[in-house]
């Protein structure tokens, strides 16, 4: 890496909720392939790699960690440092913590500050934007980049553009940010051709945001110096101090410094850009048919016009509709008009109000080890899927409420149960009563899957206490 490389910092630190059912907040829009074979947060990743570029920086979710981790290395994003939130507090914290990490090693580092889970067609462009930027940024100044708007679209906050700065080529000074607007005022500003869509994109110097953070923000600034002072590192992970950073003001970087400092700039840039904040969102930038349509997944549409269509379940047919989205998981399903992507927040709030578990988690839950889904669920039973990756193994455990059976499907399986261990094979099983500790392994080359069967009188996932773990979790 050169003396003048960008740092990228990805902030993967939303829920996606107005992507349900698909996004949740045990797996969020950013971790899904919703455009192409790479998730959103590699695609982000992959825009910034290159001998221009330093070891990312991905600050996100800690209970996405393995996740996130997994992700960057099957894009073969090297020597990424993961900074893990011990709770949400916005860009503002999470962008502080990424400067101030960043200046222990070189406070004049440009850093380009961007979400995981947005979507952008032209990297050549952008890469070329960022040139531009990053002569600014060099300058002092904290540039973002304004999207030519296509549409008075209501969902996105907009960037007033003034005069070109004199000593940055491409780079304006940045009047105001404007809130989200009404229909009425979006079309107003779009129409005046001044006006741009923001894309929550940052380029700046370690210093220079530390500076405007001790100016404009010092509450976040101290909060979040002392959660990086007394931070901890956890396997390839960076841990803020949970105290401390709880301590920390909810803001957003644009509240906390952009709306309020002196040095604020814009690139007007016009990079085929999508927040992919909606399923609206996710149809326009998707490729469609010739009848304007988009069929992910066994869907079948017959006679029918302008509709997003994805099932990760069962066969889905969509007949005589237009302007629809149908969204098919294995535990919900969406149907709506696209004029109502919005609202599909609500949805997700009725839904935590009713304490629904479709609400926040799938029924495949991913765990460090692999993961499990559930199958069946009865009275005093239930049965589930279990995939355990080669070489790793679930951590040392006992339930008191419930007895376990194992049958192994495919791989092998090293099992600890009490003093012995066992290894069950392909077509074999072994029964783990209740109180017993047990341990699940997979020694071998392929995925281990297996079907559980728990038998007694609570099956709760919180009936498990933890003797030993590999990945911290006890």
């Amino acid at each position: 890496m050169s003396e003048s490389a960008v740092i990228p910092v990805i902030l993967s630190g939303g829920s996606g909720t107005r992507l349900w059912p698909v996004s949740r907040e045990s797996f969020p829009k950013q971790l899904w392939p919703l455009l192409s074979e790479h998730s959103l947060l590699q695609e982000t990743a992959l825009r910034a790699t290159g001998p221009r570029f330093g070891a990312p920086m991905v600050v996100c979710n800690q209970e996405h960690r393995f996740l996130i981790a997994e992700q960057l290395r099957g894009a073969a994003v090297q020597d990424a440092r993961i900074v893990l939130e011990p709770v949400g507090r916005n860009s503002a914290p999470a962008v502080a913590a990424a400067a101030l990490l960043v200046a222990e090693r070189d406070p004049d580092a440009v850093m380009w500050m961007m979400a995981a889970d947005s979507a952008i067609a032209d990297v050549a462009a952008l890469h070329a934007k960022l040139d531009q930027a990053v002569v600014a940024a060099r300058a002092g100044r904290i540039v973002t980049f304004g999207m030519r708007p296509t549409a008075p679209e209501t969902g996105y906050g907009y960037i007033e553009v003034g005069d070109a700065l004199a000593d940055a080529p491409g780079v304006h000074d940045l009047r105001r940010f404007v809130e989200k607007p009404d229909a009425a005022t979006a079309a107003t500003l779009v129409a005046g051709g001044r006006h741009l869509w923001n894309s929550g994109m940052f380029v700046f110097t370690a210093a220079t945001m530390l500076a405007e953070l001790e100016t404009h923000a010092p509450d976040v600034l101290r909060a979040v110096a002392d959660a990086v002072a007394r931070r901890r590192q956890d396997l390839d992970f960076i841990r803020l101090d949970p105290e401390a950073f709880a301590a920390c003001p909810n803001i957003s970087l644009d509240y906390a410094v952009a709306e309020r400092t002196r040095h604020a700039a814009v690139v007007p840039a016009d990079l085929g850009w999508s927040d992919v904040g909606s399923w609206s969102a996710l149809w326009e930038i998707t490729p469609k048919d010739a009848r304007g349509n988009v069929a992910i997944g066994d869907a079948l549409l017959e006679n029918a016009d302008d509709c997003y269509v994805r099932s990760d379940g069962v066969l889905t047919a969509v007949v005589g509709l237009r302007d629809v989205v149908v969204v098919v998981t294995e535990d919900a399903v969406l149907a709506m008009h696209r004029d109502h992507s919005q609202d599909v927040k609500r949805v997700v709030d009725r839904l935590k109000a009713d304490g629904r578990h479709e609400a926040v988690a799938h029924n495949r839950v991913y765990r460090p080890w692999g993961f499990y889904e559930g199958l069946i669920r009865g009275d005093r039973f239930q049965v589930k899927r279990i995939s355990v990756t080669p070489g790793h193994k679930l951590s040392l455990q006992k339930h008191f409420h419930r007895a376990e059976h194992w049958v192994v499907v495919s791989g092998s399986a090293l099992v600890t149960r009490d003093n012995d261990e066992v290894l069950v094979r392909e077509n074999e099983s072994i029964y783990l009563p209740l109180g017993c500790v047990h341990r699940l392994e997979n020694p071998g080359r392929i995925p281990l899957t297996l079907i559980e069967v728990q038998s007694g009188a609570y099956l709760g996932e919180d009936d498990i206490v933890r003797l030993q773990d590999t990945y911290g979790r006890n």
